[in-house]
């Protein structure tokens, strides 16, 4: 990679990931501009701060600033096909025309990464680790899969930090480009097998990451993985968990909607850390986090102190209605689309709110996935009382002949179970009478958000 250029280029500009990117090359000094299929508030918002970009891939829009292949870098993510017609006039006319990872790659090789990598709970865990350095002070380039609520980005910027936070993504390879100083591994459960074909390719990739790790940093890795991690000399291997590991937790205790616990290190016990997102599975997370900034030497009540502010990324089992009382109306959205990620999150509701009846609406995110795991998504919605399925979400897939929500469905336990077209869902809320509602899906169910919540506040109790 060319290492001058004053200008970039991203081709799926309003990208969460992407996003990142541009606001930290912004802030270099650099020009840079993109397209995107569609207009959101992401992309108003890097408009505003600086960002040109277009909704038509027709290359007559490309800024001026971009047209000299000598100094403009062309970035992508793989979700954009490669018949997009900017895409194609970048390679014709002799750019350099890298992905994504490729950069945040660059990114890790000069500075020290921390680099969370799972096929659930990296957005989660790296979000807490860059809150902890933001919050100590000692500061950190973040790149999270998530907008942090406590920032309203996913990007935090330090100028003089050598501590870079960034969610390895194991899509399409991605997080082979990095080159982590502190490497964590939330889990290993197969996902993506469009991409890698068999469960073990999948672990392997996983394998190969932990290789990448530099010498004189250090792997994280979750107890009970199947992961055989291939650590390069002087890398040091640390595991951690909940109950076990060279990181764990103690003396947890729940109640009032608080959930603390006593971090125990490998030199130390940090007593009465205090979720400021007080659901279980963020227990394992904190420890990960807190594990990883205590290795770069994050001070203990500094990151006692930001555990309890830290408010979590959207769409990370976010509350939108959350009524006190034993009848309140409760409304919370989570980003799951994985059937791990799925049974966590309701297992987590059942947790907070024993008891109360707990309708899931759910939208399927691929159809290779819900081809791959229809069974296993079907056996966590099973854990709710009602269940309502939208449409399969298809992002960069085309349609699988006999694959939809149908397969997901038919398998349910539930006894109240139905799938509702987007359009028809506001409707039906409308006849409804909810309890505790779960929305989770990684697709555009986000832009049902806001009706849902308006038409579940009407609902009479």
């Amino acid at each position: 990679m060319k290492k001058e250029f004053d200008s970039l280029y991203f081709v799926g500009a309003g990208g969460i990931g992407m996003a990142a990117l541009e606001r930290y090359f912004l802030a270099q000094g650099k020009r840079v501009a993109g397209y995107d299929r569609t207009p959101s508030d992401l992309t108003h918002a890097l408009e505003t701060e600086g960002v040109h970009i277009d909704y038509d891939e027709s290359p007559d829009l490309i800024p001026a600033y971009c047209r000299d292949p000598q100094h403009t870098l062309v970035v992508y993510t793989p979700a954009i096909p490669d018949s997009h017609q900017g895409l194609t006039y970048f390679r014709q006319h002799g750019f350099e025309v890298v992905k994504r990872a490729a950069l945040l790659g660059v990114v890790t090789a000069h500075s020290k990464g921390l680099c969370f990598a799972g096929t659930h709970g990296k957005t989660t865990t790296s979000s807490m680790a860059a809150h902890m350095l933001h919050s100590s002070g000692m500061g950190c380039n973040a790149f999270l899969g998530g907008v942090l609520r406590n920032y309203d980005s996913n990007f935090l910027l330090s100028a003089s930090s050598p501590y870079s936070v960034i969610e390895a993504d194991e899509f399409d390879r991605s997080f082979h480009h990095l080159r982590p100083y502190i490497a964590v591994v939330t889990s290993t459960d197969p996902d993506h097998l469009d991409i890698y074909g068999t469960a073990e390719a999948y672990l392997e990739s996983f394998a190969h990451f932990t290789e990448l790790i530099k010498p004189g940093g250090a792997l994280i890795v979750h107890t009970g993985l199947a992961l055989k991690p291939r650590v390069q000399d002087g890398v040091k291997v640390y595991t951690y968990s909940r109950d076990d590991g060279d990181f764990h937790a103690a003396r947890v205790r729940k109640g009032d909607g608080e959930i603390t616990f006593d971090l125990v290190t490998p030199w130390e016990t940090i007593a009465d850390v205090s979720l400021g997102v007080p659901v279980d599975i963020n227990i394992d997370n904190a420890i990960a986090a807190m594990a990883a900034c205590r290795l770069v030497d994050t001070p203990a009540e500094a990151m006692r102190e930001a555990m309890a502010t830290f408010l979590g990324p959207k769409r990370r089992f976010e509350f939108w209605i959350k009524e006190q009382g034993p009848q309140g109306r409760v409304m919370i959205d989570d980003y799951a689309h994985h059937p791990g990620e799925l049974q966590a999150s309701i297992a987590s509701v059942r947790d907070l709110y024993p008891g109360r009846r707990l309708t899931v609406i759910f939208q399927p995110h691929l159809y290779s996935r819900t081809r791959d795991f229809a069974d296993g998504f079907s056996q966590a919605l099973s854990l709710a009382d009602e269940v309502i399925l939208l449409p399969i979400y298809p992002a960069r897939e085309e349609p699988i002949p006999g694959v939809s929500s149908e397969m997901i469905l038919e398998k349910v336990k539930s006894t109240k179970k139905i799938i509702y077209s987007k359009e028809n869902l506001i409707k039906s809320i409308e006849k409804s009478n909810f309890d505790v509602l779960l929305t989770a899906g990684a697709g555009d169910i986000a832009n049902l958000l806001p009706q849902i919540c308006v038409e579940f506040k009407k609902q009479k109790r």
